[in-house]
């Protein structure tokens, strides 16, 4: 009995990935719940199990395919176990299996050579032959004229957008400024990279460099590619704006390294940023505008009633950002713990989908690397997003004495159509006070 293990649904939204690595080959056996395959998708490094028990008749993937929810990865030979396929695996009859094939089975091997190819990606609408013309000039060589003024074919011209897609399913109705603004908008929140045929939002025809020189092209990866399209939708879509803040975290450091003297905290690695973490908690619940999206289809602002918060990890891969989970209920030691052990899992890829996803305010963290400053790109669907410069020793007044403070630089960019600038000032003073004052933070004042 020959069985196909096809890629598994990997989760909403997922639609595949990149093989990473193929850990069989024809001819080995293999056991149930082995791993077979790894795959990149998303932001995660996932391994899939083969789960039957028997021989690899044939690898039907290589390190670099891309591949789709539901390709077939490989066929095992259970040689009459009689191991049930699980999710995911379906059985096909052996070639051998009979002397005398029916005319169906006759049929069998050319069902197997279409399961094994890939699936067709849903039809994508064709792009229009005149795209890359200005949007007014391609109105007018039209049989129809899109009817719009003077002023809204500028603002289409401006944006790069046709006026024929925006007049799609509105015929002989005049289309107007805040009809392409809304065509823009939509198209967006789409995707950026699916609406422009780019996957990092953007088609550019680039001129030939081996005019002046050696060149190297090297491909992106899984991640390279979701994390283009994830930055390009955000800057897209949310009109940022950052708010800088200096936060005299001397104090607070002090507190730091008498822990660390201490048998637990030889233990736990005590962070500043375990600290924000608690704090920006409190200022969440003050400004609950910060911990929110925004639905333009519904014209609502979603509050959410519950805090997990993203911090990003530098990896070997790139930037990526597991999300702690119900920070308000954890003291700053667990907080510490827990964010030292995700980081470690993640940056040896070993984080699940469900760690990357759900999260509802984003902090990222430099200081370990330098900057004085930087205007971080929200995490969309989140409103704002909290980036934390390398402190640094600066003078200040202590009781009217000069004295050297520890100061840590807060950069606050968030969705100005959500927040205003005053209350992001509010919001990045709030935090400040509260790293400035540690033992309020800790107990809850």
């Amino acid at each position: 009995m020959a069985t196909e293990l096809k890629l598994p649904d990997l989760g909403e939204g997922v639609e595949g990935g990149d093989i990473v690595q193929v850990r069989v080959s024809p001819g080995d056996m293999v056991q149930a719940e082995q791993t077979v395959v790894e795959i990149e998708t998303d932001k995660a490094v996932l391994e899939v199990p083969c789960n039957v028990a028997g021989r690899v008749v044939d690898v039907l993937v290589k390190t670099g395919d891309k591949v789709k929810v539901g390709a077939t990865l490989l066929t095992v030979d259970t040689d009459g176990k009689g191991e049930s396929p699980a999710v995911g695996a379906a059985p096909v009859a052996a070639a051998a299996s009979q002397a005398e094939p029916s005319p169906a089975a006759a049929k069998e091997p050319e069902k197997k050579a279409e399961a094994r190819k890939p699936e067709k990606p849903p039809a994508q609408p064709k792009p229009s032959a005149k795209k890359a013309e200005p949007a007014a000039a391609a109105a007018e060589e039209s049989d129809e004229p899109v009817p719009a003024g003077p002023a809204t074919r500028r603002l289409a011209r401006e944006l790069g957008v046709d006026l024929r897609d925006v007049a799609a399913g509105r015929a002989g109705k005049r289309i107007t400024e805040d009809d392409v603004k809304a065509f823009v908008r939509q198209r967006q929140e789409r995707g950026a990279g699916e609406a422009h045929g780019g996957f990092a939002g953007v088609a550019v025809t680039l001129p030939d460099f081996t005019q002046w020189g050696e060149v190297e092209r090297v491909p992106f990866s899984s991640l390279q590619r979701k994390t283009a399209e994830h930055l390009w939708t955000g800057w897209a879509v949310a009109p940022h704006v950052t708010q800088f803040e200096m936060a005299d975290i001397t104090r607070l450091e002090a507190l730091r390294r008498r822990f660390r003297e201490t048998e637990q905290g030889k233990a736990v690695k005590l962070t500043v940023t375990a600290f924000v973490l608690k704090a920006l908690v409190a200022a969440l619940k003050e400004y609950p505008q910060f911990n929110a999206s925004l639905d333009t289809q519904a014209s609502e602002l979603v509050l959410k009633r519950y805090y997990h918060i993203g911090v990003a990890v530098d990896t070997e891969a790139g930037l990526i950002v597991p999300v702690i989970r119900d920070v308000d209920a954890k003291s700053v030691l667990s907080l510490a713990a827990e964010m030292n052990e995700l980081a470690e899992r993640t940056r040896k890829r070993k984080v699940g989908l469900d760690e990357l996803r759900g999260g509802t305010f984003t902090v990222t963290n430099l200081g370990g690397i330098g900057g004085t400053a930087f205007t971080p790109i929200i995490n969309y669907p989140e409103v704002a997003i909290l980036g934390l410069a390398r402190s640094r020793q600066e003078p200040g007044l202590v009781n009217g004495q000069l004295a050297n403070r520890l100061m840590l630089p807060l950069c606050l960019s968030y969705d100005h159509r959500v927040i205003n600038g005053a209350d992001g000032a509010r919001f990045v003073r709030k935090l400040a006070g509260l790293l400035e004052d540690p033992e309020v933070l800790l107990l809850g004042l």
